[in-house]
């Protein structure tokens, strides 16, 4: 592996990922190979050369809200993002739903 993509990982669960050495069209797709290999609590800290606003529309559609992006860096030098992982809150039972009827249903 190239020291540009690298699978450094800080004591903090903090794991580095620069998109500058990874080959523009293969970018996107590493990008979220490596979101996917992240577990909740760790983060990927992502360098790029510029701000991947177009990135961050696709992260947001796909994740639905599961992938948080923080900005470390916003400049001309760098643009830098941590990344983590937060699951979807699923609201808990209230009793009413399929069977009881209070979902609209029959119930049946």
């Amino acid at each position: 592996m190239s020291s540009c993509a690298s699978s450094h990982v800080t004591l903090d669960g903090v794991y580095g990922f620069d998109a500058r050495g990874v080959a523009k069209r293969f970018r996107h797709a590493a990008i979220f190979g490596a979101l996917e290999s992240l577990s909740e609590g760790e983060t990927m800290r992502f360098v790029n050369d510029h701000d991947p606003l177009p990135l961050l529309a696709q992260i947001e559609q796909r994740y639905a809200g599961q992938v948080k992006a923080t900005y470390l860096q916003r400049d001309a030098q760098a643009v830098v993002i941590d990344f983590s992982i937060h699951p979807v809150q699923i609201a808990p039972a209230t009793g009413e739903g399929c069977g009881s009827g209070g979902c609209g249903c029959s119930g049946q």
